[in-house]
């Protein structure tokens, strides 16, 4: 991946702003990441002591080919004595009389947030915002400090995600139909935040008015050391899109093509730097209620009781991930994805989370179709999953047992589970849904990625429901299975 500079546009505004925050959240091959690199160098190149930090999720994230190092090296060693550290992913940077770095560092979980405390980092990057937690955010942000005469600064990129924290905090900028409204691109808007809700406004004064008696309570505390204006802050928004980035398209005019070939959701996402699209009215689970999983994890919920559980999708060397999830009620509480596998490492996984949890073997449940099949002796008492098996006899009002009208095991287990999440019953806590599913998405992500593929499929003759099969699903996924989808679907089992 060579590191091209845009063209006059995305990169000019975001370089120029003043904004205390500003968040980069256009279409692909915009720019972002390049702009992100090379804005520290306006202050490391001329004020010694300008401490720059650029974090990336996870540091698998960092290394990758074409990421953060990579592209660092190919625009950082244009300047003259900046030395490169690669043990501690860090360059110095010479400024006069003496230097200043920018190092690149992950959080990969919610606990390294407090890595930095003590830190003060005058450039505080974000490449990819929508991965990291809001509270990762906001924890680094009073990191944001400085002493070498530059007011602290922070900035970050990401591709629009309609289900992120960030779609809540740039709604301002965006549009009813989804894209950035233009006349609003780099305005900028102050809020306060006041336990975990935002006061905004046009101006500083503006805000103030609102949050007056809190304001002038942390003034007052400071003895004359803060000014209300040290305590409201400014933030912006730029879109952008691919046509802006001429250069990119002289160099690799086939990207163009492999954005637009993707499937409808991703294009507009990717493509077109769309914040709200969501498509297609055959999905089973309903868009809303699903997304409320991942927002109310309150320990009360009545999601959540005593009654543990594991559901596992099985998956060895290949291309798919072996996934298994550990609940308690209908709340998942922790998941564990591995790339590859063998049989001997599926088998101690689960017996070790059994083990760790106090889950009865009777609760745990693995999907027998294919390679985990072998499990059955490893595993005594617990339920191998057929998802072609015939579905199974529940009971009515009156507590008779009674067929339900489903093609096969695995189409009611969906249904059924599509059904409780409608009604609220299911959640997912915090922690498993930041945690990075793969070096792209969190498992958050990944989880509504994979929503889109489960669709329902018209009734056969005899009127059965069904969803679409696997190898139609695979298509929507980029050859992928829905392995987390799986793998929660099968908790409605029991």
């Amino acid at each position: 991946m060579n590191v091209i500079s845009p063209q006059p546009g995305y990169q000019t505004i975001a370089l120029s702003s003043p904004a205390d925050i500003l968040i980069g959240g256009g279409a692909a091959g915009v720019g972002k990441t390049f702009t992100l690199l090379l804005d520290p160098l306006k202050h490391a190149t001329t004020t010694p002591n300008f401490e720059s930090v650029i974090f990336r999720r996870t540091y698998a994230q960092i290394k990758m080919s074409g990421g953060l190092w990579d592209a660092s090296n190919k625009l950082y060693t244009a300047l003259r004595g900046a030395e490169s550290r690669q043990t501690d992913l860090e360059w110095l940077i010479p400024a006069p009389k003496g230097r200043s770095r920018v190092k690149f560092a992950h959080l990969q979980h919610e606990k390294d947030k407090f890595n930095y405390q003590g830190s003060e980092i005058a450039f505080l990057g974000f490449d990819e915002l929508t991965h990291f937690t809001e509270t990762m955010f906001f924890y680094l942000l009073t990191r944001n400090r400085s002493t070498c005469g530059i007011r602290p600064y922070v900035r970050a990129t990401c591709n629009p995600d309609p289900d992120s924290w960030v779609a809540d905090l740039i709604a301002w900028w965006i549009g009813e139909d989804g894209f950035p409204i233009a006349e609003r691109q780099g305005k900028l808007r102050y809020f306060f935040r006041s336990g975990g809700k935002y006061f905004w406004g046009d101006s500083i004064e503006d805000v103030y008015q609102d949050c007056q008696w809190e304001i002038d309570e942390l003034v007052e505390g400071s003895r004359g050391l803060i000014q209300k204006q040290d305590l409201i802050k400014s933030l912006t928004f730029v879109g952008g899109s691919i046509y802006d980035n001429r250069k990119l398209l002289e160099v690799d005019p086939a990207y163009l093509g492999n954005l637009n070939a993707q499937d409808e959701m991703t294009k507009n996402q990717l493509l077109k730097g769309n914040w709200k699209v969501r498509i297609d009215g055959s999905e089973l689970y309903g868009y809303e209620n699903f997304i409320a999983m991942f927002s109310d994890t309150d320990n009360s919920r009545p999601s959540r009781d005593n009654s543990r559980y594991i559901t596992a999708d099985i998956a060895l060397m290949g291309s798919d991930k072996f996934v298994v999830g550990y609940w308690e009620g209908k709340t998942l509480m922790r998941i564990v994805v591995v790339p590859k596998s063998d049989g001997r490492q599926v088998y101690e996984l689960i017996s070790s989370i059994a083990k760790q949890h106090n889950v009865p073997a009777s609760n745990i449940i693995y999907d027998a179709d294919g390679v985990g099949g072998f499990l059955g002796g490893f595993l005594p008492g617990s339920v191998a999953f057929h998802g072609g098996g015939t579905p199974l006899e529940v009971k009515d009002a009156n507590g008779r047992k009674i067929k339900e009208n489903f093609l096969n095991l695995r189409a009611q287990v969906y249904y059924r589970s599509a059904g409780a999440v409608s009604r609220g019953e299911y959640a997912v806590s915090e922690e498993v849904g930041a945690t990075m599913y793969d070096d792209r998405m969190t498992v958050r992500q990944r989880f509504v990625y994979e929503r889109r593929a489960i669709k329902r499929r018209k009734p056969d003759a005899d009127g059965k429901l069904s969803i679409i099969p696997k190898e139609e699903m695979k298509p929507i996924l980029g050859g992928a299975s829905p392995d987390l989808m799986d793998m929660f679907a099968m908790r409605e089992y029991f």
